[in-house]
């Protein structure tokens, strides 16, 4: 039975108050959460506040975005090793903000999600399709070869270290929501991919969704039998619509 997942990704948001606040109201009503693993992703200068104010709690923290590199003249980015120095879990790889504002190809997700792996933390490798992808009968083409980049590199069973989320571009912060039949049918369509290489990492991967996912539909997103939970972008921004999702995974 795969435990479902709920992982906010706050993007560039949030000053130091409303960060404390933000996290010290998700501890505050987390007990209700009976079921579901909860994880909180911010800006990389804020994980310092998350790991001292989560540390003791079942609520995870992580990081948005690595570098392929160890360390270096890399101005601006973040070394596996810095997340591990703040006690994260997880890292996002692959979002759709990075794929398409910072030009990030396949191959360099990739090799993003092979570096996570490598040092101990679990990568979130975001998947999916444009609108224009979606319009032109393709999604499925485009989830595959995203997908099949981490395959070809790591293998098959490198997934079952990781998390998978789909993430309809199209729905990603303009209040549009795949319907509930739309995003079960690309979670299904993933599972039966990774299912072709290895029916075992299929069944125990977590396939999450990522586009507009909000207290109201999490319930019946989440109760599909592919979607494994949620990555919440501005819904994670407020307390309670986040634990609102948090509470519906169970």
């Amino acid at each position: 039975m795969r435990r479902p997942l709920v992982a906010g990704n706050w993007k560039m948001n949030g000053s130091l108050e409303s960060v404390r606040s933000l996290l010290d109201g998700i501890k505050a009503g987390v007990g209700a959460v009976t079921n579901a693993e909860v994880a909180v992703c911010p800006t990389a200068i804020f994980i310092p506040e998350a790991q001292q104010r989560l540390s003791g709690t079942e609520i995870a923290w992580g990081g948005q975005d690595l570098s392929t590199e160890t360390s270096g003249a890399y101005t601006g980015e973040v070394a596996a090793s810095m997340l591990n120095d703040f006690a994260c879990k997880y890292v996002i790889v692959g979002h759709s903000e990075r794929r398409t504002y910072h030009n990030e190809s396949d191959d360099l997700v990739a090799k993003k999600f092979a570096t996570a792996r490598a040092a101990g933390l679990a990568p979130i490798l975001c998947v999916g399709e444009t609108l224009e992808e979606r319009e032109s009968g393709v999604t499925n083409e485009v989830v595959a070869r995203q997908l099949n980049a981490v395959i070809e590199l790591e293998g098959v069973a490198a997934l079952a270290d990781g998390v998978i989320a789909y993430e309809p571009v199209w729905a990603i912060g303009t209040g549009k929501t795949a319907t509930p039949e739309q995003a079960q049918e690309v979670h299904a369509f993933i599972r039966s991919l990774v299912a072709e290489k290895s029916a075992e990492v299929a069944e125990g991967v977590r396939i999450l969704y990522g586009g507009s996912m909000k207290p109201g539909n999490a319930k019946e997103l989440i109760g599909k039998a592919d979607i494994d939970g949620g990555l919440i972008g501005g819904a994670s921004l407020a307390a309670e619509d986040f634990l609102g999702i948090c509470t519906a995974a169970n």
